[in-house]
């Protein structure tokens, strides 16, 4: 039961390992020249740990008002394998396995009677599986991915496809993917507006049967990439998604000109669409400049401008580093309202200023070590990146984000 307002991490860390040949292998080698081993192998495994920190004064649980503070500790580990099949196609499987704890004190308001109720910590486990086949020759590739995702108020399903396909010269890019997320959400309410709420003999959420609610989600992201000249690089994503069930967060308060209580109340279905375009452009050999826009909207009334910019210096073959900065303006939802604004003739009402009208900046920097020889002189040790940022919105809220990522080939 958490609200993490910068996206959080991936990545991972693992054990190589490497098999002879038998002499049998060997053998065919030297015989069959378009000879591929069929054996499963290990390609990667990549680790990423990140740190989240948060502070503001408008948590959506106590109506607008009151701490955002919440901290999450992410972790991310993914293995690559891979196996050539009879037909010499590339199956590449990799499986990822994140986990990710968060304590958060806007989260205790729900019930301000306990101490420290489950709410205000949590552990959230999240595993995922994908297959993809690729043909090395014309670099068209197409997959499948599956996952699942679990914590104390909700569980998720998965399901993906993914497409990839290339021209002739390689110099034209179409992606296609497609995913669909089956979740159940318990349905809590704020402590004082549940039914027959004795304070007396029901303390704590154990004591509660939580009713459940689906909500579903469907997205599909079409993305055309092209290369311009040898040193420009172009792409444009369209991501049109529509959700659908309890999208209201319910345990949040809302209160109204009248002084009456409710608990958040939004429309059932939410259609989105973000495009976005991006633009690299490679300046000479040791300067890259990465610029990104994206708009958004959907049928809540919000609108979003985001610009981002991004240049990475190389300082040598193997040390880089890439400052980066990202500016956000969004025009709020017309179900938002600050505490104690609601008119209560309104049938959808919201207070949580991640709805609302609000602009921000993003700015930091990322640090890569890939040295030829393996990082600190491990040759399987192929890359390590640390990644800082720093989050600062017109409301108020202020975070800081450190990112860990490591990978092993």
């Amino acid at each position: 039961m958490r609200k993490i307002y910068l996206g959080v991490l991936m990545l991972y860390l693992g054990i190589l390992s490497s098999h002879a040949q038998t002499q049998t292998e060997k053998q065919a080698a030297k015989d069959t020249s378009n000879y591929q081993s069929r054996k499963l192998s290990l390609d990667e495994v990549n680790f990423v740990s990140g740190y989240y920190h948060q502070n503001g004064n408008n948590s959506a649980v106590t109506g607008g008002i009151g701490t955002e503070k919440l901290t999450d500790f992410a972790n991310t580990l993914d293995v690559q394998f891979s196996k050539y099949g009879k037909s010499g196609r590339k199956n590449t499987y990799l499986f990822e396995l994140g986990v990710d704890h968060y304590t958060s004190a806007s989260s205790d308001k729900i019930d301000p009677s306990t101490i420290s109720s489950a709410s205000m910590q949590d552990t959230r486990v999240y595993p995922s599986l994908n297959w993809t086949t690729l043909n090395e020759k014309t670099g068209n590739s197409f997959g499948f991915t599956g996952s699942y995702s679990h914590e104390f108020d909700y569980q998720s399903f998965g399901a993906g496809f993914n497409l990839t396909r290339l021209s002739k010269d390689k110099n034209t890019q179409f992606d296609f993917k497609a995913q669909a997320f089956l979740d159940t959400w318990k349905v809590i309410l704020p402590i004082e507006l549940r039914t027959g709420y004795n304070p007396n003999v029901q303390q704590g959420h154990e004591h509660w049967d939580y009713p459940s609610a689906p909500r579903n989600s469907f997205s599909t992201s079409f993305s055309l990439s092209q290369v311009l000249s040898t040193r420009l690089q172009a792409l444009i994503v369209v991501e049109p998604s529509y959700q659908k069930g309890l999208l209201a967060t319910r345990y949040q308060r809302d209160y109204f000109i009248d002084g009456s209580e409710r608990a958040e109340n939004l429309p059932g279905g939410r259609y989105k669409l973000p495009i976005g375009l991006r633009f690299n452009y490679f300046l000479d050999d040791h300067f890259v400049i990465r610029t990104f826009y994206r708009y958004y909207m959907d049928n809540w009334g919000i609108r979003a401008h985001t610009a981002e910019i991004e240049v990475p210096v190389k300082f040598s073959s193997f040390v880089s580093v890439s400052p980066y900065y990202r500016y956000n303006y969004q025009t709020g939802t017309r179900y938002f309202a600050p505490y104690g604004q609601h008119n209560p003739n309104d049938t959808y009402y919201t207070s949580d200023y991640d709805l609302s009208t609000l602009h921000s900046n993003f700015v930091g920097a990322n640090l890569r070590l890939a040295p030829p020889k393996g990082v600190f002189g491990w040759q399987r040790f192929n890359s390590l990146e640390l990644r800082y940022g720093h989050y600062m919105r017109s409301t108020g809220l202020n975070s800081n984000i450190v990112t860990l990522a490591m990978k092993f080939k």
